[in-house]
């Protein structure tokens, strides 16, 4: 319990707002990595899972590449990058990793959010007119979209675990106090900012939770149950 409360002592402290190495600082840049690696996957997984979903083919191999992709070590996949792309660019390289590890779970809710969808559904929808960019904006898109947050959503949550150890590679973010804790036994520095990294995790899947329930359909959303009334004599 002591430790909590030093933790806590340690996160109000006033050295610890101010400066280079600030917590707001490290806030933003946590936040800035994440945000610019989940837009960069998102740009790549989306339309490649839409297209899959779409036509069928290559989901065999979108199934692999998300499995090993999923198996691969982050700190190990960031410090390969890091020698590969050389130490003047590490910015990139973790920018690379955060992406990579990124893009299956976007891939994944991309596909399956238009295979989820039933056929006959996609068919009355031609059968009425529709272009097929018409089917894919109004029926496709909208029904897949659940899914395709719930893919977001996964794919934020283990980006920000793991912007965490861009501090290793000195890039800031909310790992620093982890990073820099540990060598110097600070365990309430340590806690601290796990127990940083937890609450914006925390917070952004609560955001993420109710997006991805207000999408859903009005017609599919399942109907609130009816309230019990006990019988009075």
């Amino acid at each position: 319990m002591n430790l909590f409360a030093d933790a806590l002592a340690w996160l109000l402290a006033p050295e610890q707002w101010t400066g280079a190495y600030a917590l707001p600082v490290l806030l933003g840049q946590h936040i800035a990595y994440t945000a610019a690696s989940i837009l960069v996957a998102a740009l790549i997984a989306v339309p490649a899972g839409w297209a899959i979903g779409h036509t069928g083919r290559g989901r065999e191999i979108a199934v692999a590449v998300s499995g090993a992709a999923r198996a691969v070590p982050s700190f190990g996949l960031l410090i390969l990058l890091v020698l590969l792309f050389g130490v003047l660019r590490v910015p990139a390289a973790a920018l690379a990793t955060f992406v990579l590890l990124a893009i299956p779970s976007l891939l994944a809710g991309a596909y399956t959010g238009i295979e989820a969808i039933d056929r006959r559904v996609i068919d009355a929808a031609v059968a009425t007119g529709m272009t097929r960019w018409q089917v894919f904006w109004k029926v496709e898109f909208r029904l897949g979209l659940p899914l395709l947050i719930g893919g977001l959503r996964a794919a934020t949550l283990q980006v920000i675990a793991t912007v965490t150890i861009a501090a290793y590679v000195n890039l800031g973010g909310l790992g620093w106090p982890i990073i820099q804790g540990i060598p110097l036994r600070r365990f309430d520095q340590v806690l601290a900012g796990a127990l940083l990294v937890a609450l914006l995790a925390l917070i952004v899947d609560l955001l993420f939770a109710l997006a991805q329930r207000a999408t859903v359909p009005a017609g599919l959303a399942p109907a609130p149950r009816a309230r019990r009334t006990e019988a009075t004599v």
